[in-house]
């Protein structure tokens, strides 16, 4: 080894913990989607991982974060990245400390929301980093990694439709069935009133 310092686990487990999930405003390392990290030779990264669904439009997005951020590293050769289903991902193998902050666990109700009669206006502001990140920020400066979906589901977000008018906008948009689109848009609805980045 030359005066080049080998890289160690923690090390890349620290760049993961830089690393949002998207759909959740929490790392990936505390989210347990990270099943192992190997370095070899000081420099080549081998990272498993898995996803919180396997439908989960994000993959790209979440495979080159994890890439960028651990790319940072001083001397990073190979960053191999392999998305594992085996064993699939649950909410027991979040960090228990951030699962209780986020309430799971407890009852499932944690916002009334009538898709009918609610029209969620977005709140805070965007901004795109140097890196190439996208942060949203609410009003109490509180930032969370998004990703150009979600900020475009944000935008539409201006307090005229309803939460089923906006699933019926993105399922033509991506021109997928609309149950399909309806989980996800009532989860991101959800994951963004509790980071305060919408008022219902």
């Amino acid at each position: 080894m030359s005066a080049q310092q080998a890289i160690t686990e923690e090390q890349v487990y620290n760049a993961l913990r830089k690393c949002m999930d998207p759909e959740i405003p929490v790392n990936v390392v505390d989210l347990g989607l990270i099943y192992g990290v190997k370095v070899a030779s000081g420099k080549d990264i081998d990272i498993k991982m898995t996803m919180t669904t396997r439908g989960c439009p994000l993959h790209d997005t979440l495979v080159s974060d994890v890439k960028r951020y651990v790319g940072k590293l001083g001397g990073v050769g190979n960053i191999n990245v392999e998305i594992v289903w085996d064993p699939p991902w649950s909410i027991e193998k979040m960090d228990p400390s951030v699962r209780e902050k986020l309430g799971f666990g407890k009852p499932k109700l944690r916002f009334q929301i009538d898709y009918e009669k609610s029209m969620p206006r977005k709140v805070g502001r965007f901004t795109k980093q140097e890196d190439g990140s996208l942060i949203v920020a609410n009003e109490k400066d509180q930032g969370f990694m998004v990703n150009e979906a979600i900020v475009e589901f944000w935008n539409t977000c201006d307090g005229t439709k309803t939460i089923n008018q906006l699933t019926d906008q993105f399922s033509a948009k991506l021109g997928m069935p609309r149950q399909q689109v309806e989980q996800e848009v009532v989860q991101l609805v959800q994951q963004l009133l509790e980071a305060e980045l919408l008022k219902a």
